[in-house]
């Protein structure tokens, strides 16, 4: 992969010497031009409805619409292309299932204790309408994922639903070994994916996860546009979340016969610029590859990991092959917003700063905010190098 090739395909880093360094990829990727051609190709060329008229134009979104759902059905290695449901985000795609999942009162859903709030507030919705108990696994002292004490907790849940890779230290949990557990107890699995799918390779079937979501503009794709690949008997069992035009073959005054999946699910006129667009996303990351994506990543957090060192206090495992594109750290002293706010004014670099929407993490550890940088397919050694020497310049100054 020749990086600084790659990067004439983002229209920010390819603007001449005051290019930003973008250090905030696991909030939101860039796109690449051929995400946004492909945007402008549908306004442009076929900006019509799918599905529903018998036109050339509308043939033609449904196409390139229903295309996306094969490309991202075999990026995944997903169970059907027919369970790739789409949705805005990965918030929209977990709270499809917690409305839409056949819970018993009572049921008991486990998560981690560092989830996104996309992977927690739908859960303690439904607990506080007394529906379902929710319990996350405690982590081990060193914060790694306790096996064991998940081992008990899943003998009674009726669903696991977990963040595969964290987006607040890179953190990854053994997926693997966690479905295997939850299979061997009837329990299905969902992993919240938004932190993977664009920078590892995912298999579904392989992994055997029975339900992953991931986000669009997290993968360079448009904002709006998520996806929950769903095993096909799993859909069966769930109830209807939003409904109307498009979800039905058949009304009547009395009754709606609905449609199966995926477009009982997909309620009303589609994204269709947006889903093309993210189909033309995953068809530009799967012409990299997953793999070098995250061999990238991990030497650049190594680069990255190596000069701070004695500066800082980087959070998450101590081996930066552990945390992927993630690099948190921590300026005893100092707020995380300030630094932030200094490193973009002093440096023009973008990194994320606070809680990172993990709240209930900093609430029990009684601790602050970090400061975030997250790196992607098109950042460089430079950019790293740039970076340290600016937060050096920073904390020096500081203390």
């Amino acid at each position: 992969m020749d990086v600084n090739e790659l990067r004439r395909d983002f229209p920010l880093l390819d603007v001449g010497k005051e290019n930003p360094i973008y250090f905030d990829n696991a909030c939101m990727t860039l796109r690449p031009r051929q995400v946004i051609s492909k945007i402008v190709e549908y306004y442009s060329e076929y900006p019509g409805c799918g599905g529903r008229s018998v036109h050339r134009i509308s043939n033609r979104v449904t196409e390139e619409f229903e295309g996306s759902r094969d490309i991202i059905s075999c990026f995944l290695n997903a169970p059907d292309r027919d369970s790739v449901l789409f949705t805005k985000n990965t918030t929209e795609a977990i709270n499809l299932v917690s409305m839409s999942f056949p819970f018993k009162k009572g049921d008991l859903v486990i998560g981690t204790d560092h989830e996104h709030n996309s992977n927690l507030v739908p859960w303690l919705r439904l607990k506080a309408r007394g529906l379902i108990e929710y319990q996350p696994v405690p982590s081990c002292p060193e914060y790694e994922f306790d096996i064991e004490a998940f081992k008990e907790l899943v003998k009674g849940a009726a669903l696991v639903t977990m963040v595969h890779v964290s987006n607040l230290d890179g953190r990854r949990i053994p997926e693997k070994e966690i479905v295997d557990i939850a299979h061997d107890r009837g329990v299905p699995v969902l992993l919240d994916a938004a932190q993977s799918v664009p920078h590892m390779k995912i298999d579904m079937k392989g992994i055997g996860v029975d339900m992953l979501t991931f986000s669009g503009h997290k993968i360079m794709g448009p904002t709006g546009t998520g996806v929950l690949a769903c095993d096909p008997e799993i859909l069966k069992g769930f109830d209807t979340f939003l409904v109307g035009g498009d979800t039905v073959k058949e009304t009547t005054y009395d009754k709606a016969d609905f449609l199966p999946p995926p477009k009982r699910f997909e309620a009303g006129l589609q994204h269709y610029a947006g889903f093309i667009g993210l189909g033309e996303a995953i068809r530009y990351l799967d012409r990299i590859g997953p793999e070098e994506v995250h061999r990238h990543e991990v030497d650049l957090n190594l680069y990255a990991t190596d000069l701070l060192k004695d500066k800082i206090r980087v959070m998450g495992p101590k081996e930066p092959t552990r945390r992927s594109g993630i690099f948190p750290f921590i300026v005893d002293g100092m707020n995380s917003h300030d630094i932030a706010m200094m490193l973009d004014e002093l440096g023009n670099i973008a990194i994320r700063s606070g809680h990172h929407c993990v709240h209930s993490w900093f609430n029990s550890k009684h601790q602050e905010s970090t400061a975030r940088a997250s790196f992607y397919i098109y950042n460089t050694k430079d950019e790293i190098k740039f970076f340290a020497d600016t937060l050096e310049s920073i904390v020096s100054d500081f203390t």
